[in-house]
């Protein structure tokens, strides 16, 4: 265990100061902060100022008015930028190109009530009571849990992509006869999987670190439903069973090559897998509680995005928490066992592409 333990310090000391590393950890951290911001940005004010010639209709939440004297004023005050918007005798609106959609619905809404009033009906608003477990939370977490997909999954591919280049690196160096003499094969691939897994689990801490600063400062965090702990805990939980299942894997093929130039084709059913497993969490992002990704959230490896991403959405049993907990950790000893025999049997032929077949045989 010692030998584990030095072996995947020395994959972080040596991949943790790398450029690509850096840049990757910090475009990471970018991409979510992004994210947070990108309602601010692109989703308009929050109020809108217009200006007013004659009667202003009752001020609204999102609309503030000011008073002008003539329409000439008004229309100065547009152009000039001063006002979103003007109201003039409450029968046109004037507008420097453009109006914008919801400010128009704003002002078509306070004009009906107000000419509603003026007719003497009294219309009671509907009553609205939302239903469920955080259902007033429901758009925020699915947003969450998109999300969820997008990170979950690029930080599993790059992270098992690294274990594989890895692998081929020393095989092709022919370092890895080195590096065997002193220590076990299993030693070797297990502190490899252990040292950069232990890469993946910063990047993702980094990535929920930005993401909540970033929900801080945009006022985001006063909307995040409850149990966010226990999303964000799931979600690690999640990580490290699926970063285990796929290194293996990719340590496995990557074995079985010398040069990172035929790193890719085989590596192909992997990542084919690894896509499949993308789709259907996003699918269950959206339709967390559909019949596909129930079924597929118990489905090894299916169940390491899905999973963490339908508890993102919507409130999942923990008895199907821990069935699919349960059937991913025998999925994940199945192949560590099955990718360090490959492993054990294939880093030493170098030379030819080595068959999957011959090497279990």
């Amino acid at each position: 265990m010692n030998t584990l333990v030095l072996v995947a310090g020395r994959e972080i000391r040596t991949r943790i100061r790398t450029r690509s590393y850096i840049v990757s950890l910090a475009i990471s951290a970018l991409l979510v902060v992004a994210v947070a911001f990108a309602p601010k940005v692109f989703g308009g004010p929050d109020t809108y100022d217009v200006g007013v010639v004659g009667t202003a209709p009752a001020a609204g939440a999102q609309v503030k008015y000011r008073t002008y004297p003539d329409e000439a004023a008004v229309r100065k005050a547009v152009l000039d930028g001063d006002v979103d918007a003007a109201l003039v005798d409450d029968r046109t609106v004037v507008a420097r190109g453009e109006l914008d959609a919801k400010l128009g619905l704003l002002l078509e809404s306070a004009h009906r009530d107000a000419r509603i009033r003026a007719s003497g009906i009294e219309v009671t608003p509907l009553a609205v009571r939302s239903i469920g477990p955080d259902a007033r939370y429901q758009g925020v977490r699915t947003g969450i849990a998109t999300l969820l997909v997008m990170v979950l999954f690029f930080l599993l591919i790059y992270s098992s992509m690294f274990v594989a280049m890895g692998v081929v690196e020393e095989k092709g160096s022919r370092i890895v006869e080195i590096l065997l003499t002193a220590v076990r094969p299993w030693q070797l691939l297990g502190g490899k999987i252990v040292g950069l897994g232990a890469l993946g689990l910063i990047n993702l801490g980094v990535v929920i670190a930005a993401g909540l600063a970033a929900a801080s400062a945009t006022g985001l965090a006063a909307d995040l439903p409850p149990g966010m702990a226990g999303i964000v805990a799931g979600a690690v939980a999640w990580f490290v069973l699926g970063y285990a299942f796929f290194s293996a894997l990719a340590a496995a093929f990557g074995s079985l090559v010398s040069r990172q130039e035929e790193l890719n084709s085989v590596l192909t059913p992997m990542t084919m897998l690894m896509t499949l497993t993308y789709v259907v969490a996003y699918l269950a992002a959206v339709q967390p509680t559909g019949t596909l990704a129930r079924v597929l959230s118990l489905v090894p490896p299916f169940s390491s995005m899905v999973m963490p991403v339908r508890a993102a959405a919507v409130d999942v049993p923990v008895a199907e928490t821990a069935v699919a907990a349960v059937l991913m950790l025998v999925a994940v000893a199945a192949v560590l066992l099955a990718g360090a025999r490959v492993y054990e049997r294939a880093v030493l032929r170098t030379g030819a592409r080595v068959r999957l077949a011959d090497a279990i045989r």
